[in-house]
């Protein structure tokens, strides 16, 4: 049990991130992004999710480590059961120092505001568009994105991942899940679909973390930003999924590379670290750990860090506490000065740029990656991954068209 002292300096810490960063204020409603007789053009955006209040953690966390995309267990139903029930109470004193729950929906509505005033202004041939969040653990989940979807006469839809980087543990899971409830309600033909499932390299979406970098140096002193060291910090995934040949990790190292070579154009020389955070259970993670790798980095000689959300699109858990409060208190123990860049959250360049993707995406006619029709070469799922749902635009998956040839 944290001290009460120490425990105020926490939620001290937590409210100053969360002041931060408040939402801009918007003339229309939080859900009803675009209104006309005209069915809206529905762009989806896919995310996890996480718990809005103290009674959704525990839900939150059965549908998480019950899904054998994440993590493979023995008897999963029930052995993931009983990891959420330990968990929860834990969970839940971490979301009550960052304010009761998380963010994430909060801040992805605003990002979908902001994407669908970009598109109605740039794609007026399939306006109407409209933002329909659909979260994989936590409300909306995805089969409420679907009732939303069915209620306003959705018939062209993109599925556009909130996860820059793919992988088939969070993107991967996130569309199989939407194939899975069109299929179950019955409505696999009613609409069709394209993807947007990777944009880990695209110049906007550099430029945006480049943006967010530049801004988390103000917090040091002019004169000590040259010796920042840049901690790009990503949620770590199983080893055995790495060695599936999940391309999550290569994807995330892209991002880094890009952002690199952009805030070198930009002048500036700091040396950097990618890291990896979030690791659950006892196997083996992708590491080095970032707080790991902080300390070892400090044993170097080195005094100044900043850790930089790489793969987040918002403030959650993740941000808000595990590095804010975590990685910040073990910053202060090493004699370390440790800050964190800013997340997204109601960024406009960032809402310009997911605006900037999607309109690419619907110009171009582009059914989806090239690298989506693959399946890892270890894939858990083979006969469920990589489908599409009624595709604009004829489509195979290459061990499909493999098999048939």
């Amino acid at each position: 049990m944290l001290c009460s002292r120490r425990l105020w300096q926490r939620q001290a810490i937590v409210r100053a991130a969360v002041a931060a960063a408040a939402p801009r204020a918007y003339a229309w409603g939080s859900r009803s992004l675009s209104s006309s007789a005209k069915p809206p053009t529905a762009v989806v955006m896919m995310n996890m999710g996480g718990p809005s209040t103290q009674e959704e953690v525990h839900p939150f966390l059965k549908r998480l480590f019950t899904d054998r995309q994440i993590m493979q267990l023995p008897a999963q139903d029930y052995l993931g059961a009983f990891i959420a029930y330990r968990r929860s109470p834990k969970i839940r004193e971490q979301y009550a120092e960052i304010g009761g729950g998380s963010p994430i929906r909060k801040w992805t509505e605003e990002q979908g505001k902001m994407m669908v005033e970009y598109l109605d202004k740039h794609n007026p041939e399939t306006a109407p568009h409209k933002a329909y969040l659909s979260f994989r653990y936590a409300s909306p989940l995805t089969e409420e994105a679907v009732a939303e979807m069915k209620a306003d006469g959705v018939t062209r839809a993109i599925a556009f991942s909130q996860f820059p980087q793919w992988s088939c543990t969070t993107s991967g899971s996130s569309m199989n899940e939407m194939w899975r409830v069109l299929a179950e309600q019955g409505i696999s033909n009613d609409i069709k679909w394209s993807l947007i499932d990777r944009w880990h390299s695209h110049p906007a979406f550099i430029d945006a973390l480049a943006g967010r970098v530049v801004e988390g140096l103000k917090q040091f002193e002019e004169g000590d930003r040259h010796k920042v060291v840049f901690l790009f910090s990503a949620h770590s995934l199983p080893m055995r999924r790495v060695n599936a040949g999940d391309p999550y990790p290569q994807e995330v190292g892209a991002t880094v590379g890009r952002v690199m070579e952009k805030l070198k154009s930009m002048g500036y020389q700091n040396r950097y670290s990618l890291c990896w955070q979030s690791k659950v259970g006892p196997l083996p993670w992708l590491g080095p750990k970032t707080q790991e790798a902080m300390k070892m980095l400090r044993g170097q000689g080195l005094t100044h860090f900043m850790a930089i959300p790489v793969a987040f699109t918002t403030d959650h858990v993740e941000t808000l506490y595990e590095i804010d409060v975590e990685f910040g208190e073990e910053a202060k123990e090493m004699g370390a000065v440790f800050k964190r860049s800013p997340s997204f959250n109601a960024d406009e360049l960032f809402g310009a740029a997911l605006g900037q993707i999607a309109s690419e995406h619907i110009r171009s006619g582009t059914l989806c990656s090239d690298q989506y029709s693959l399946n890892c070469a270890g894939c858990v799922s083979p006969d469920k991954c990589r489908q599409i749902a009624n595709p604009i635009s004829p489509y195979a998956r290459m061990k499909d068209m493999t098999a048939s040839a």
